[in-house]
């Protein structure tokens, strides 16, 4: 088969490579319909995780059809289409149990923590891949979603729900920002409007970005590169501040606008992956109570989402900028890491 393989820092190739085979009995082999690029690819890419070997598959979002099941697989079957949960989860352990299965203590990959998929194990990027522990990792498709639908539940619509909206602790009434309006921060803006929030504010640098803002549920945006943005954002609350600030870009300049703007008592919820440390000013933020979260995702949601993706109340597909045939991976991410340029939000390879 062929498949996107990791050859160290800014290296990358599609290449033949050996098929995937049933290791454990618990594992499935699907034949990839539909992957995608996440940020965190290119994080890889640039060598910001060194523990990624070179040789590995990337890519942890995908649709496919099962073509291979192992022996103790009972509720899956060959030909069913699947989406594959960016987090594999054994299911047994003492995390899994709890719904955290973002540290599942499996040592399949890494143990405690539950992101394998082109990371510790080969990925999604190919067109076979070997999923572990399949019955509690995959999901069955129903009838009427699109691939550019399924895709997005993989990672992105989950990780702006949970880590954004339900850590911020959401609730009716709320006046919610969202710093940042790529992929996870519009996950949350459209994920935000399930409690009920009076105001979501999209808060980006790229006008292009804020207006896409504004289609995917947001109520009000400001391009925090004007001078005064933070006095346009306390005017739409009560002078006090947002009750939940949601960071979802990754850099201390973000996440220092959360604490310029959340209120006393009120949450910041991290989502952004950061490379680097942030200053938290605690001697001055202890006072005023407030509570900041962060994390990685559990897809513990992702069934209920694609009930919501499947009845048509999330639509899914607006993230879907470019589409991509397999072969043409390499193009894919030269649309995706320009994004500035190609304006693309999410891009669909299948």
């Amino acid at each position: 088969m062929k498949a996107l393989v990791y050859g160290g820092p800014g290296i990358k190739e599609w290449k033949e490579v050996p098929d995937p085979q049933i290791q454990q009995p618990t594992d499935i082999i699907v034949k990839m319909e539909a992957t995608t690029i996440c940020g965190t690819d290119l994080h890889i890419l640039k060598g910001d995780t060194p523990e990624v070997e070179p040789g590995r598959i990337l890519g942890h979002e995908g649709i496919g059809r099962i073509t291979e099941v192992g022996s103790n697989v009972t509720n899956l079957k060959v030909g069913d289409r699947v989406i594959l949960s960016c987090v594999s989860s054994c299911g047994h352990c003492s995390y899994c149990r709890e719904g955290m299965y973002a540290h599942c203590m499996d040592p399949e990959g890494l143990p405690g923590v539950g992101w394998i998929f082109g990371y510790m194990i080969d990925g999604a990027q190919a067109e076979y891949v070997r999923v572990p522990f399949a019955e509690n990792s995959v999901y069955k498709i129903p009838e009427g979603v699109s691939d550019a639908e399924g895709i997005l539940l993989s990672d992105i619509l989950p990780t702006g729900f949970e880590i954004g909206v339900q850590n911020g602790k959401v609730k009716p009434g709320d006046v919610v920002a969202v710093i940042g309006s790529g992929p996870v921060g519009l996950a949350a803006v459209m994920t935000a409007r399930l409690y009920g929030p009076a105001k979501v504010i999209a808060i980006d640098l790229d006008d292009k970005r804020l207006d896409r803002a504004r289609d995917f549920g947001a109520t009000h945006t400001v391009n925090n590169g004007s001078a005064d943005w933070k006095e346009q954002v306390m005017a739409l609350t009560d002078g006090l501040g947002v009750d939940v600030a949601i960071e979802a870009v990754g850099v201390p300049a973000t996440f220092d606008t959360c604490l310029q703007i959340v209120r006393p008592g009120g949450h910041v919820a991290n989502v952004g992956v950061h490379g680097k440390p942030v200053n938290l000013p605690i001697d001055k933020l202890w006072i005023a109570n407030i509570n900041i979260s962060m994390g990685l995702v559990s897809t513990n949601t992702l069934e209920m989402l694609l009930k919501l993706v499947a009845a048509k109340k999330l639509p899914a597909d607006k993230f879907v900028t470019h589409e991509f045939a397999f072969e043409d991976i390499m193009e894919a991410y030269e649309a995706f890491m320009h994004a500035s340029d190609t304006n693309a939000l999410k891009v669909l390879i299948h």
